[in-house]
């Protein structure tokens, strides 16, 4: 997958299009990460059955994972959002580079 963890993303489609977040989490094998801020839903907590101390109930709003294909790296050298491509250092290591600006990311 070109996209990691703590990676910086634009979403480019969905209901939330035009979020800028990092990436908290990846699945590689389902090819979906999770990005903070974006896909957000409500969970509803439900108060103690006892009511002990004064709980009560709440909702909050959780990220939830989206397919990789819905977010592009932004690229921390020229600050677009790119697309991911590979190239070959000076080491003969394989190193992720932007399409837009030619440069290594990492």
């Amino acid at each position: 997958m070109r996209i990691k963890k703590g990676d910086k993303v634009l979403v480019i489609t969905g209901k939330d299009k035009g979020t800028q977040g990092e990436v908290i989490q990846t699945a590689p094998r389902v090819g979906k990460i999770l990005v903070e801020g974006a896909n957000l839903v409500k969970k509803h907590i439900p108060a103690e059955k006892t009511k002990k101390g004064g709980k009560v109930g709440q909702r909050i709003e959780l990220p939830t994972f989206m397919n990789v294909s819905n977010a592009k790296l932004i690229c921390p050298q020229c600050g677009k959002a790119t697309r991911v491509g590979y190239s070959v250092d000076e080491k003969g290591e394989k190193r992720r580079a932007c399409k837009k600006c030619k440069k290594m990311i990492e």
